[in-house]
């Protein structure tokens, strides 16, 4: 494979990283020949080629001579008194793992408060999203408002216009739901064709979380709210952009969005919402309103200057199409991803994410010949609606360029679209929704580089 191929936006031929029939089926066996014995083999004949001898010892490597130094002699933490218990009240990652951050864009525009940062999905596990790592967007900075001062308050077409505290609000019946949010300009950067580095930044602004709140049904019927006959309602921030989005009706009536002040089993946290916030599972980001101050009943889209004249898509005949609310079909291999360099050929497990704001994800395909072949993934659990879901793939890299994607299909039959095919139907001037299938290329010397196919 050489850089013209890969430049020309087309695969001509690529290698073959595919399991043998007998392999898969070795991988997926029950009993002696099952997939720990294919791991262990995949890792021996890697071990054959490295720079410090090696022998078998009950099916595993391990050193000739001498021996690891971190076994032999016995560290510091096993021969001493630990800590006590951390006296800053409120627990910190360990020291090493500092690296792991939300990152800014270099290439974003920036004010003089940044306005994003990006998770870091390529060292995270599952699928929830810790929430010091929760992707941020902001479009007049945050705040940290005092919940005592804070209301919410629902007007319109209700019979009743109603004010609530937080107090009054937390005293309600709750519920709490796992929702991935994805801003609506996540992967805006690949519609322009530039490789930014690393699934961080290219994928960065999504993030999954357990909610926890009030059904906003139920704050309507209170106010009095005729459900069947009002079709929209406004939300409206607190913060300075004084942010505004229109909610269909019927997202509400189905019982999904909810007047959140929970994440991940505490309070929300400033730059996320903090003290309330809309969650509107499925819908891009800009409509989960943060420091909601205000719902309006009413009976027809509001057609505010966020939804108006921003995320919206500039279509190929010149025609803008907006109230593109829910987020398609879509998903990334996080590992091996961009930025990442495999140190030796053999056993890997390509793992990524995948969602739809549309329901649960069927199925995930891989590729790692460019999109040639395909082989489905296995979905870990939880699969749940219009939540991340966590797909995981065994591999024996060969030490030959390869590319890597992944294809996902959810259960309203909808399938993650190639490049080619969504800009057959949206063009090439759109700046959002961008759903369309990540490349990583795989190099022979194991770095993995951000890559584009047709």
């Amino acid at each position: 494979m050489n850089e013209d191929t890969i430049n020309s936006g087309r695969v001509q031929k690529a290698p073959e990283h595919f399991l043998t029939p007998s392999g898969v089926k070795e991988v997926f066996a029950e009993g002696k020949k099952g997939r720990r014995d294919f791991i262990r083999n995949a890792f021996a004949a890697a071990a054959a080629g490295a720079a410090v001898p090696m022998a078998m010892s009950q099916g595993n490597p391990v050193p000739i001579e001498g021996g690891d130094p971190h076994i032999l002699n016995l560290p510091e933490h096993t021969t001493g008194l630990g800590q006590g218990v951390a006296t800053e009240g409120y627990g910190k990652p360990s020291q090493y793992e500092a690296n792991l951050q939300r990152r800014q864009s270099p290439g974003l525009t920036q004010t003089t408060q940044a306005s994003v940062s990006f998770a870091p999905l390529q060292s995270l596990f599952g699928i929830v999203t810790p929430s010091g790592l929760h992707f941020e967007r902001h479009h007049q900075g945050w705040w940290d408002i005092d919940p005592s001062k804070h209301r919410f308050m629902i007007n319109g077409m209700v019979k009743k216009n109603m004010v609530f505290t937080m107090d009054e609000i937390m005293r309600l019946p709750s519920v709490s739901r796992f929702a991935f949010i994805e801003c609506g300009a996540n992967t805006a950067t690949e519609w322009g064709n530039v490789a930014v580095p690393t699934v961080q930044y290219t994928h960065g602004m999504i993030s999954c979380s357990e909610f926890t709140g009030v059904p906003l049904i139920t704050l309507l019927e209170l106010a009095g709210a005729d459900l069947k006959k009002r079709k929209f309602v406004l939300a409206e921030g607190a913060d300075g952009s004084s942010m505004t989005r229109t909610i269909p009706m019927s997202l509400i009536t189905s019982g999904e969005v909810i007047v959140a002040y929970g994440q991940n089993g505490e309070m929300l946290r400033p730059e996320n919402g903090y003290p309330l916030r809309l969650v509107v599972p499925g819908v891009q980001g800009v409509s989960w309103i943060k420091y909601l101050r205000r719902v309006e009943v009413g009976d027809k889209p509001y057609a505010a200057k966020d939804e108006a004249i921003h995320y919206i898509d500039l279509m190929p005949n010149g025609l803008q199409r907006q109230y593109t609310n829910i987020q398609e079909v879509k998903s990334v291999v996080t590992t091996p991803s961009g930025g990442q360099v495999l140190l030796d050929k053999g056993f890997y497990n390509i793992t990524g994410l995948a969602w739809s704001g549309k329901g649960k994800i069927k199925r995930v395909d891989v590729s790692t010949d460019g999109g040639r072949n395909w082989r489905q993934a296995r979905l870990e659990t939880p699969v749940l609606s219009k939540a991340l879901t966590r797909f995981n793939l065994n591999w024996v890299w060969d030490g030959k360029p390869a590319i890597i994607q992944s294809r996902a299909q959810d259960e309203t039959g909808h399938v993650q679209p190639t490049y080619q095919q969504l800009r057959a139907v949206r063009g090439t001037r759109s700046i959002y929704h961008n759903n369309a299938i990540q490349s990583w290329l795989v190099q022979e010397n194991g770095e993995v580089k951000n890559v584009q196919v047709s």
